[in-house]
């Protein structure tokens, strides 16, 4: 048995620091052997009653301490900590420790990537650096001196504006950054290396000149170009939208290739993943130049919610990212289709949040306790946290939610502030009591709605009855009801809109559901009129109200929200499903109604809706999303009902399939909306074309679409449309793209991960040998990511086959990576935690897989947190 038991760490535990600092200098002499680290601070006492500085600081060698210039022999080197007795009320505190980044396989700190040096220090990394204050509520400015060789390293940046810089004896140079804003140490940010750069320029609206700079390894630059349009996109909008200019006189990007996350916000130097900066039409996607996008505003966005004004402590993380994926969610609303954003939104909601949920590691937006950092970084925080901040969005209207934005500003900039303060700032900008609506905050779990409703023919009134119920999770027995703003809209058999009012008076067509039930009346209703419940997903709820067949097809053909047409469509899907599941168990054959294929039909030919939306409606729910129906989940049953109605949409509307791929060719590759939607419906039809019966016909289209393809979307969607239907000509396909992209990491992550997610019976076999392929490495999180995560996460037909193989591949993977890399094992142990929603049999497996994983020597907090969380669930 492991000999772990570390302690969890309470939110209403925290109390201010007994210490803090103001500004902090610091020396790097760097190579990548070995790093010496000289901080310089200035620490002041905040509690009179503290006498001993405790410090955090992990895997360094202490040279030296001094205070005010002199040597300081009274100190304690601990586990992860430095104590240091008797200290003034006011000094400065010198610290020489020594640090090895080529050691550094944790990618936490200061570490080697790809011949480069650089770090990531949230939320815990800034202590493998050096000993420090390492808590977001300790504000510092900080002044970074780095010293390296200059052939080896002749970029060396930090946080802030470049002050000055010069050469050595011996090949040495050495940069001085200095930044005027005071910051947690998570914040702080280092690179060293040899790069292109790609350089520009902005002016703010206070004719301010921003210099902006994007570092990429060499021969990348001409993947760079939509990273810069984009960071100066998001710029113009923060200003445009939020009133929110840049500060520092220089932005910097760098890419690179061995990184945990997917960027980080650090002060001026936001350090990326090459997945979210490099694309051009050959090696990217649309959904890859979509993505990067979004990231880089993201990132940018973070300057103020998340850098001016940070996190009190690291229970408030969604104050930053619950806020900040909002506004990077509005922004590519803005500047692209709302709608399909908005449903690429709700799709993750829906599937990995709501699993989340309902999983062992269930928590709140804001959670109570927690034991490795590490693994608060959560589709919960980030994308469910960012719906209650929509929430709120949508109770106060863009006016007042923008006043609330300016008063959080005035009140917190340059401070580190909590969830309440952001709702209290917002209640007292607005006048609305928000008191209930906190309840977000601290409740865990997926609330249901439960409706019901009636019409009374004699006096031509609708009522709306809504039941809310939050079911217990482990961490929750209890629950509140909670303030949930309800969107809906009523139609006519005509498909008009019937106002709302009631004794003459006008209503909103948003409902407050506060109570555990309620009932909502409305009049002067002509008939009985069909409902859209839950418009633009106007709550991250499950939704249960009995629509039948009829009232689904209408809304897909009537609705004005365009995510209640999507939402329609999913609805049938999931019906159709169901009852299809049901027959799988008893050994029946498909079963599809004329009805849905016509409606479907319908979708597909319209000329009024944007193929992209059309796109995302004639695609079913991923398997992972249909599991969410069920209580308990048999994979087989959902690949089967999934994979059948898709042969059946495929052939009974094959002319269809084949009208739409023909009339929506593009020629020239552009990223704009009109070619990207073209490009999805016309792939969407590919999907489909692949699975008809009429082989040939298929084969030829596939294989010239591949052939034919001047971009990474279209080539990627003939491969993929190949390998899902399990054309024999995937195989030569497969090799191909192999030999022309093997030596791209970033495209060929796209090749695992269609090799992961194949649907033959012999997936984990084919992962399995492709661990030693010539362009993978456990060592990079994104391979990993590609393959392995894209294996148990997203096949799950494969990774949960009845003899546990999957579930022993996980095991022998996880032991590898627990002492390696912690938080990528930590992301990949997910699909196992969530046994108990299975079968017995494949229960009993995946706990015995937990137990193994628990007696490892030296388990990782990171892992620890979630088996023990799992086995006591």
């Amino acid at each position: 048995m492991s000999q772990h038991s570390p302690k969890a760490k309470y939110r209403l535990d925290y109390t201010a620091p007994n210490y803090t600092i103001t500004d902090i200098d610091l020396d790097f002499q760097l190579s990548a052997e070995v790093t010496t680290v000289t901080a310089r601070s200035q620490v002041i006492r905040q509690n009179a009653q503290a006498n001993t500085l405790v410090l955090e600081g992990e895997a360094l060698t202490l040279i030296s301490v001094n205070i005010d210039e002199q040597p300081w022999s009274n100190f304690e080197v601990k586990p992860q900590q430095l104590w240091i007795h008797d200290v003034p009320d006011n000094f400065t505190l010198t610290i020489v420790n020594e640090i090895k980044p080529i050691d550094n396989t944790a990618l936490e700190g200061l570490y080697v990537s790809e011949g480069a040096l650089c770090t990531q220090c949230e939320a815990e990394g800034f202590r493998h650096i050096t000993y420090y204050l390492d808590r977001p509520d300790v504000l510092a400015r900080f002044r970074t001196r780095i010293t390296a060789n200059k052939e080896k390293y002749p970029f060396l940046l930090s946080n802030g504006n470049r002050i000055a810089e010069g050469d050595l004896a011996n090949n040495q140079h050495w940069v001085e950054w200095y930044d005027p804003f005071p910051k947690p140490s998570y914040l702080f940010a280092l690179v060293a290396g040899d790069f292109d750069i790609l350089k520009d320029k902005f002016i703010t609206r206070s004719q301010r000149e921003i210099t902006l700079e994007i570092y990429v390894d060499r021969g990348n630059l001409d993947r760079t170009q939509w990273a810069m349009e984009s960071l100066k996109n998001a710029m113009r909008w923060d200003e445009q939208r939020f009133n929110l200019e840049y500060d520092l006189d220089i932005f910097m990007i760098v890419a690179v290739d061995f990184f945990n996350m997917g960027a980080m916000e650090n002060k001026g130097l936001n350090i990326f993943n090459s997945k979210f900066v490099l694309a051009k039409a050959e090696t990217a996607t649309d959904d890859d130049y979509l993505g990067i996008e979004s990231v880089i505003g993201h990132e940018y966005f973070h300057n103020w919610t998340g850098n001016r004004v940070t996190c009190r402590d690291w229970f408030q993380l969604s104050l930053k990212e619950g806020l900040t994926v909002f506004r990077d969610q509005e922004f590519s609303a803005d500047l692209g289709s709302r709608a399909v954003n908005r449903i690429n939104n709700v799709k993750i909601i829906r599937g990995p949040q709501f699993t989340e949920d309902a999983s062992p590691m269930s928590h709140p937006i804001r959670p109570d306790q927690v034991i490795e950092m590490n693994n608060f970084y959560t589709v919960t925080v980030y994308e469910k946290g960012s719906e209650v901040i929509r929430m709120l969005h949508t109770l106060l209207g863009e006016t007042q939610f923008q006043a609330g934005m300016r008063y959080y500003f005035e009140c917190h900039d340059g401070t580190a502030a909590t969830c309440d303060d952001f709702i209290q700032a917002m209640a007292d900008a607005s006048q609305i009591d928000l008191t209930q609506f906190k309840r977000w905050y601290s409740q865990s779990g997926t609330p249901e709605l439960f409706v019901t409703t009636t019409y009374n023919e004699c006096d031509q009134t609708y009522q709306l009855t809504v039941k809310q119920l939050t079911p217990s999770t482990v961490d929750q027995k209890e629950k509140q009801p909670l303030h949930i703003p309800l969107d809906i809209e009523l139609y006519d058999q005509h498909g008009q809109i019937i106002p709302l009012q009631y004794q003459g008076r006008s209503l909103h067509s948003v409902l407050d559901v506060n109570a555990s039930e309620q009932t909502f009346t409305f009049d002067c209703v002509p008939n009985n009129p069909v409902i859209a419940l839950l418009r633009e997903f106007s709550a991250p709820v499950k939704l249960h109200y009995n629509y039948s067949t009829e009232d689904l097809i209408f809304l897909m053909q009537h609705a004005t929200n365009d995510f209640n047409r999507y939402d329609a469509a999913q609805m049938l899907f999931n019906q159709n499903i169901q009852e299809n599941v049901a027959r799988f168990n008893m050994s029946k054959s498909i079963a599809l109604s004329e009805e849905m294929i016509d409606a479907f039909r319908g979708i597909l030919l319209s000329t009024q809706l944007d193929p992209a939306l059309i796109a995302l409606i004639v695609m079913p729910p991923s398997e992972n999303e249909i599991a969410n129906q069920f209580e308990v989940v048999n994979p087989d049953a959902i690949h089967w009902a999934r994979q059948q109605i898709i042969l059946q949409m495929a052939n009974l509307m094959a002319d269809e399939w084949l009208a739409i791929y023909h009339t929506h060719q593009t020629h020239d590759y552009h990223i704009e909306h009109h070619d990207i939607a073209k490009r999805a419906l016309k792939n969407a039809s590919l999907f489909y074309i692949a699975h008809l019966t009429d082989n040939q016909c298929a084969q030829r289209l596939v294989k010239a679409q591949y052939a034919q393809a001047n971009n990474m979307t279209d080539t990627i969607a003939a491969l993929g449309a190949a390998v899902r239907a399990q054309l024999s000509c995937r195989h030569e396909l497969m090799r191909d793209f192999e030999q022309q992209w093997h030596q791209d990491g970033l495209v060929m992550d796209k090749w695992f991960m269609l090799q992961a997610t194949n649907p033959a019976k012999d997936a984990l076999q084919q992962v399995k040998q492709l661990l030693t392929h010539r362009s993978f490495s456990l060592a990079n999180p994104n391979r990993i990511r590609s393959l392995i995560g894209a294996f148990v996460s997203n096949n799950p037909v494969a990774f949960h086959a009845s003899n546990g193989q999957g579930y022993h591949f996980l095991v022998e993977i996880l032991t590898e990576l627990n002492q390696k890399n912690p938080q990528v094992a930590a992301r990949l142990i997910d699909p196992l935690i969530r046994y108990k929603r299975y079968d017995l049999a494949r229960q009993q497996r995946m706990k015995a897989a937990l137990e193994q994983l628990l007696t490892l020597p030296h388990l990782s907090n990171d892992l620890y947190e979630k088996i023990t969380k799992a086995l006591a669930d």
